[in-house]
């Protein structure tokens, strides 16, 4: 029996919660799944303010709505992350500036962000890999020099944490993904997390399609107009119905991904920094044709495993859409080329992780 990559979890009220949602006849976005789904993220995070999505993807457009962003405008972001990171950005003709990343936490390198700026750099975006913290203290004070916002994409670090506060609450604005691949998951979703009180009442306006829809329905207006520039980014009721059960359980999500974490780091002797929420596990092989190798051979034994993210900075839409900073990206290249991820989800048994160790063993 093949053990999968990835298998979502299945949280106890789950399809109670949707069940519920369904009978209710609000199944459309902002109803009361959504309302107790936001509590949970803003406490699980420290945000001053959520705003569900319908993906981490749709809520990092949102951050560069809420920039105001203009063409030639650069944000500094990592070469190594997924492809959503840049297009947010590039879809409001800003232009990606890809710096490397560092070879022990595959985060993007706080010594070289400063380089990258320019005077049309409006703004940073970290992307907290496997949920280890960014060095969020010297992006913050090179965003201060310059001052330039800090956008978190948190979708990794959902419970993760840097020196004691939580990811999500030290950028301006952050973005949190509920996509199938996620320790909480509804399938697909997202939230935008504000921790700057002044962008609050535009990005609502902007999640709702450019109109004050949201402040009508709280009586504040008599009726709701076009405001602004928008789209439509309401999760639906029945999606934050599954969200709410997956945040109401996230201590046991978490307790079980950490014994598998666990597992893997005693039997590879790799493990992360303190303050991970065990979002994912790698190991970095010698060179590309190794790692090549590796999964093929967990394969053939039944397991499935996998790369990640391929280099935004030589892709072909990266050297169309935007720069590499000084110095090139060598680590990313390098480190792409060469990580296999291993089976991670609440659920894998204890024989399940026993057989992915003893699995990893050089291909014959």
């Amino acid at each position: 029996m093949q053990i999968p990559f990835n298998r979502p979890y299945r949280a106890p009220r789950e399809l109670d919660y949707l069940a519920e949602a369904a009978a209710s006849g609000h199944t459309s976005g902002d109803g009361p799944f959504t309302r107790r789904a936001t509590a949970l993220v803003e406490s699980l995070t420290g945000a001053a303010h959520a705003l569900l999505t319908t993906s981490c993807t749709h809520a990092l457009e949102l951050c560069a709505l809420l920039l105001d962003l203009k063409p030639g405008d650069e944000v500094i972001m990592p070469s190594f992350t997924f492809v959503s990171t840049a297009n947010a950005f590039a879809l409001r003709g800003a232009v990606p500036v890809f710096v490397d990343c560092r070879p022990d936490t595959l985060n993007l390198d706080e010594n070289l962000v400063e380089a990258a700026v320019t005077p049309r750099t409006r703004a940073i975006v970290v992307v907290h890999y496997a949920g280890v913290a960014c060095a969020m203290d010297t992006i913050l004070a090179v965003a201060g020099r310059y001052g330039l916002a800090v956008v978190e994409d948190n979708a990794h670090g959902l419970g993760g944490s840097y020196r004691g506060r939580p990811l999500g609450s030290f950028g301006a604005l952050a973005t949190q993904s509920f996509h199938a691949t996620k320790n909480v998951s509804c399938g697909e979703g997202g939230a935008l997390l504000i921790n700057d009180p002044s962008l609050v009442e535009r990005a609502e306006i902007i999640r709702e399609k450019g109109t004050d829809r949201s402040r009508f329905f709280r009586g504040q207006v008599d009726k709701y107009r076009w405001m602004d520039i928008g789209s439509s980014y309401l999760l639906s009721d029945l999606l934050a119905a599954a969200l709410t059960a997956q945040l109401e359980a996230f201590g046991e999500i978490q307790r079980a991904r950490h014994e598998v974490f666990d597992a893997y780091a005693a039997a590879f002797g790799f493990s992360m920094p303190p303050g991970h929420p065990a979002h994912l596990y790698y190991l970095l092989m010698p060179d590309l044709a190794a790692r090549q190798e590796l999964i093929a051979h967990l394969r053939g034994r039944g397991v499935q495993a996998t790369f990640h993210y391929q280099p935004l900075h030589d892709a072909p839409a990266g050297e169309r859409l935007g720069r590499t900073g000084p110095g090139g990206c060598p680590v990313t290249s390098d480190v792409a080329d060469r990580l296999v991820r291993l089976p991670l989800w609440a659920g894998l048994t204890p024989s399940d992780v026993d057989r992915v160790i003893s699995s990893v063993a050089v291909p014959a």
